[in-house]
């Protein structure tokens, strides 16, 4: 697609994007449910397209966790038009006041949640990301221009017609979602530079992806981030919990950007801790990347652990692997927290409540959680419903962005007459 062609999909979508700014919840909650109803009637056209995508992806060689963030299932699809139900039952964002007050002399000034008008999504291989992000602009009442990966390119082309034919049925323009093909990188650059015509930009993918689209977009970036988080398990950690708390954060869904990648244990827990989680870890398929200590423990029970080296601490894994290290104090796991944390999600265990207001007042992350897995760092666990992704910059939102986070302000003022002279 040339640049003059992704500039008239963000024209058409700035046109959908004038009527819907002005669309009551009604019409949208009642569009937001028929694009559920329809993703389930129309599922197996979507799970047809997404096997080839897949069949396409296991053939270049593509490793497990990103074909589990690839496939779809009639699971999948049914949990994607939950997660549009959801959002359907949330508060409407736009027109809620922030703040209001009667000025001195006489003025009403309000200021109010507005859509920001045309929002763009770069992301990369999770075709349910379609459906979340759809829903979401639509409820904040901004139109959608979505530029998958081209490894995706039949499953989102197949949920997008699926979405537009929905909206279209419910009285609302089809244009309002708008899919960018995804069969060459220049559509990313074109969407880069819609400065005028894309209000906003949200990356949702690895590092790479990230970077590019902060480094060179003229249009403003709303930056969400990958995720190297850590469980650091005090030496007031109750050993069950812990254990726990740590497979869950690996194990349950490793290819997520919310799963742990890192394990630090206090030296007082250690000779307790490591027996009870090691044999856990490889009871569950995990491959521990340990320093030296935890080599010991290993081979003292008989569990293989691969050398860490510095690589391992700044790897987001997104798989079966986890860097395990033992640490003296709550400062050196602090220390080793700020020095290769990306800003997610960060959780303590621990019985102590002056070490867990220790670690929450010190960690600079997105999230952090005490005595609870970082899986829970999530739009749907925090009530949100679906979430666009998790902003890890300081920047008008931080964490995982539901539909407030979708929308700005502006200030109405209403005199009777009112003059400055």
């Amino acid at each position: 697609m040339g640049e003059q062609a992704v500039r008239d999909a963000a024209v058409r979508a700035g046109q959908a994007a004038v009527e819907l700014a002005v669309a009551s919840r009604g019409v949208k909650d009642a569009a937001l449910r028929a694009m559920a109803d329809a993703l389930v009637a129309r599922r197996d056209e979507i799970i047809a397209a997404n096997s080839s995508d897949v069949d396409g992806a296991r053939a270049g060689g593509t490793g497990a966790a990103m074909l589990d963030r690839l496939s779809l299932d009639a699971a999948r699809i049914e949990a994607m038009a939950d997660g549009l139900r959801q959002v359907a039952g949330l508060p409407d964002p736009v027109g809620v006041v922030v703040r209001g007050s009667t000025l001195a002399n006489g003025l009403e000034l309000r200021q109010v949640r507005v859509p920001f008008g045309v929002v763009g999504i770069i992301y990369e291989g999770r075709p349910n990301v379609t459906a979340d992000a759809a829903g979401l602009t639509l409820k904040s009442g901004n139109a959608v221009l979505l530029r998958g990966s081209s490894s995706a390119r039949r499953s989102n082309a197949a949920i997008v017609a699926v979405l537009r034919d929905a909206l279209a049925a419910a009285g609302l323009p089809a244009d309002a979602i708008g899919l960018l093909p995804g069969e060459s990188r220049d559509e990313v650059s074109h969407l880069m530079h819609a400065r005028g015509l894309v209000d906003v930009l949200i990356p949702r993918g690895g590092a790479e992806l990230i970077r590019h689209v902060v480094e060179g977009s003229t249009v403003p970036v709303i930056e969400t981030g990958v995720g190297n988080c850590h469980i650091y398990v005090d030496a007031a950690a109750e050993v069950t919990m812990a254990r726990d708390i740590v497979l869950d954060a690996k194990t349950q869904r490793p290819s997520v950007c919310n799963a742990a990648e890192t394990v630090l244990v206090h030296a007082d827990l250690a000779d307790t801790f490591l027996p009870v989680l090691l044999p856990a870890l490889a009871a569950a398929g995990v491959t521990v990347h340990g320093d030296k200590t935890v080599a010991a423990q290993g081979k003292a029970l008989d569990v293989p652990v691969a050398p860490a080296t510095e690589d391992d601490w700044a790897t987001e894994y997104l798989s079966l692997d986890l860097a395990v290290a033992v640490v003296p104090s709550l400062d050196a796991a602090l220390a080793h927290i700020r020095r290769w944390s990306t800003g997610h999600s960060e959780a303590i265990v621990t019985g102590s409540q002056s070490a867990a207001r220790a670690f929450t007042a010190r960690v600079d992350a997105a999230a952090v959680l005490v005595n609870a897995s970082t899986r829970f760092t999530d739009g749907g666990e925090f009530g949100f419903g679906a979430e666009i992704g998790i902003s890890t910059q300081k920047l008008h939102a931080r964490g995982p962005m539901g539909l407030p986070e979708l929308t700005s302000t502006k200030y109405v003022v209403t005199g009777d007459g009112h003059v400055r002279g």
